[in-house]
């Protein structure tokens, strides 16, 4: 299958971003959230497929020292085509300059992220907004 992909987020339909997170599923991000994040991001991807939104993808990044790979979502009609894979190598191939490229991932998706090169961290650990919800969804001990 031959995909459109793109770096230029000038006319994404932000709600249509919000709905591909609710779908995923990712949990519930606002158009206005999303907008805000991606904008703020150093590398982001979308992929589209006959004009359908079907993916998208970001890195927070300083220029050298750390990129952060996080809101990687994949359309559910999508998922298992390799997709997630060619997005995932193209934020690591766009940070390929920094010390380091971290990420976490959604539980039960690690095996992912492992195939492509991750490795467990021993020394990660995070503040959350909502620590509970953190806890319940298995993303802190």
């Amino acid at each position: 299958m031959e995909f459109t992909w793109s770096s230029n987020f000038n006319e994404i339909d932000w709600n249509e971003l919000s709905e591909l997170f609710r779908i995923a599923p990712l949990g519930q991000k606002s158009a206005k959230h999303l907008e805000l994040v991606f904008n703020s991001s150093l590398f982001k991807f979308i992929v589209m497929d006959s004009g359908k939104l079907i993916g998208a993808g970001r890195a927070l990044a300083d220029g050298a020292d750390c990129a952060y790979i996080c809101d990687v979502v994949i359309h559910p009609e999508y998922q298992g085509r390799g997709v997630g894979k060619q997005l995932v190598n193209k934020l690591i191939d766009a940070s390929s300059g920094h010390s380091k490229i971290i990420m976490y991932a959604k539980p039960g998706k690690e095996g992912f992220y492992l195939g492509l090169g991750f490795k467990f961290m021993t020394t990660a650990m995070a503040i959350f907004q909502n620590q509970p919800l953190a806890v319940k969804s298995g993303l802190l001990k």
